[in-house]
């Protein structure tokens, strides 16, 4: 193997690794208030966030607006994110994730349990990995006192 594939393999691992350290920070960032300021620091000037049945924000401005309203309505929240399938291609990349999470709503106290599958684009700008579009497909959202087979998605 010559120093340049080497050095390309090595690149490439690199790059993985910092896209799990960028869903890291997601997780960090939405299990410690959801910060509004702090979330648009991870994503793309014009990047999206949606999940199914949640909503969708593109954008800076629209993330602080989605994440305020996260840090009034969520009390608590702990995600859980496995499985990372990561493609990397010149300076985009793709990767899907497993989510598990109990969530604690403001809202009656409530504390659910949520499962989903993300499907996220990355982008390197300036030399740094950022989220392009998160997309988050619900695979299960059900009460704690609730079996997730007699669930409503």
């Amino acid at each position: 193997m010559g120093s340049t594939e080497l050095e390309a393999r090595i690149a490439r691992i690199e790059d993985i690794e910092t896209i799990r350290q960028l869903k890291a920070t997601y997780c960090d960032i939405c299990d410690d208030g959801h910060d509004p300021d702090r979330i648009t620091g991870i994503f793309a000037e014009d990047g999206v966030w949606e999940i199914d049945g949640v909503g969708r924000a593109q954008g800076h401005a629209e993330l602080r607006t989605l994440f305020a309203r996260f840090r009034d309505e969520v009390s608590f929240s702990q995600h859980q994110v496995m499985n990372p399938i990561i493609e990397i291609e010149g300076d985009r990349a793709r990767g899907t994730w497993y989510f598990f999470a109990p969530f604690t709503f403001t809202e009656n106290d409530q504390a659910r349990w949520l499962a989903a599958r993300y499907e996220d684009e990355y982008v390197r700008l300036g030399g740094s990995w950022k989220i392009q579009h998160l997309v988050g497909h619900v695979r299960m959202a059900t009460d704690f006192e609730t079996s997730w087979t007699q669930a409503d998605r």
